[in-house]
């Protein structure tokens, strides 16, 4: 469905592509109103719902949430509070992933490359491939299983390993530039990041033993510890607005980052995502598919700097939905935050549902 999704977006960039140029003033107000009249009634009273029902989720919910929802083929978008800048955490994968294979679709990487990873590599919090680092010494895995293992489970190593290989931060910042995405920033990498939201220094021996960093990290003064929790919060180094992430995945859905060939494979990945079964993944109906990607800050105070899921919602009726759910700062209990995420989907199903038939 996502390769005929593309294709079908390809034709339609053509058509618009070989027509005449954009109306400007006058011309340009009539533009907009015919479309507005093309508009069907049951689409507009369609999108009312939905925003509104969306902003009675985000309501109920409240504190520190941003929601935004686009509709991928028509570029309609609602949202609640949806420019706020909030943490990323682990969303931010998605845009290493991107500069590899963007790297790759320019020639600059070959993702079937090779690297070594020993015990300097090893990160902080969630690193599945680390026992295996820790058993054998060495290990070694192509790019793509990385990326793989990076958006599937989430594994902070994989991800500096990737993100090491396409020339570090700076070289995500400048896909982001590139790729006209504003709205998202990108952090330092885990390590330095997550030890400054501690308070923390980052030092790689914190990374050999299981309980190393948390041990560091409990070790800092509750005074210090505090202000560099409130200091990320106050101005994310890795945040975004949930429309800019929105809109990004759109963009990704239209084949308008990567190659079709790359686009399609990194879907695939998405949809694999392990993480964060009972965020939105839980609502999904039957015949629906959803590639998505998760992120978790930490907790202090009983609040946690970040509870993300970000993700495509494919329709079995052909339609894609951009949807970003981003809690920065909350000490609401896990379950009340899936529910409200499950909800954020249902609403988006049966806003599917209630369109007219296109297909």
């Amino acid at each position: 469905m996502a390769a005929r999704f593309l294709i079908a977006c390809a034709a339609l960039l053509l058509a618009a592509c070989s027509g005449a140029d954009e109306p400007t003033g006058a011309m340009a107000e009539e533009a907009r109103e015919a479309e507005a009249e093309a508009i069907p009634l049951a689409t507009v009273a369609a999108r009312e719902v939905l925003a509104t029902e969306i902003d009675r989720l985000a309501l109920d919910f409240g504190g520190s949430l941003g929601i935004a929802v686009v509709d991928v083929e028509s570029g309609w978008s609602t949202g609640f509070d949806a420019e706020r800048l909030l943490p990323q955490q682990s969303v931010s994968k998605t845009w290493v992933a991107l500069t590899a294979l963007a790297q790759a679709d320019r020639g600059e990487l070959d993702l079937s490359q090779s690297l070594r990873l020993t015990r300097h590599d090893l990160t902080v919090f969630h690193q599945p491939i680390r026992n295996r680092i820790l058993r054998e010494g060495v290990v070694s895995a192509e790019i793509d299983e990385l990326i793989e293992a990076a958006i599937t489970e989430s594994d902070n190593t994989a991800n500096d390993a990737v993100l090491n290989a396409v020339g570090g931060p700076e070289a995500v910042r400048a896909m982001l530039d590139d790729q006209r995405l504003a709205g998202i920033r990108f952090g330092p990498g885990e390590r330095l990041m997550q030890s400054a939201i501690a308070g923390l220094e980052w030092r790689q021996h914190y990374a050999f033993t299981r309980e190393g960093f948390f041990e560091a990290r409990d070790a800092v003064p509750d005074a210090v510890r505090s202000a560099a929790y409130e200091s990320y919060l106050a101005d994310p180094v890795d945040g975004a607005t949930p429309q800019a992430i929105a809109e990004a995945l759109a963009r990704l859905a239209r084949g308008e980052l990567l190659s079709t060939g790359r686009t399609a494979w990194f879907l695939s990945v998405m949809m694999q995502t392990k993480s964060g079964p009972n965020r939105m993944k839980a609502a999904v109906p039957e015949g629906w598919r959803l590639a998505h990607k998760t992120g978790t800050g930490q907790v202090w105070g009983g609040r946690q700097s970040g509870y993300n899921d970000v993700g495509l919602l494919f329709a079995p009726g052909g339609r894609t939905y951009a949807v970003a759910i981003m809690v920065g700062d909350t000490a609401r209990p896990v379950p009340e935050r899936m529910e409200m995420m499950q909800a954020v989907v249902r609403a988006v199903v049966a806003f599917d549902g209630a369109h007219p038939t296109t297909n």
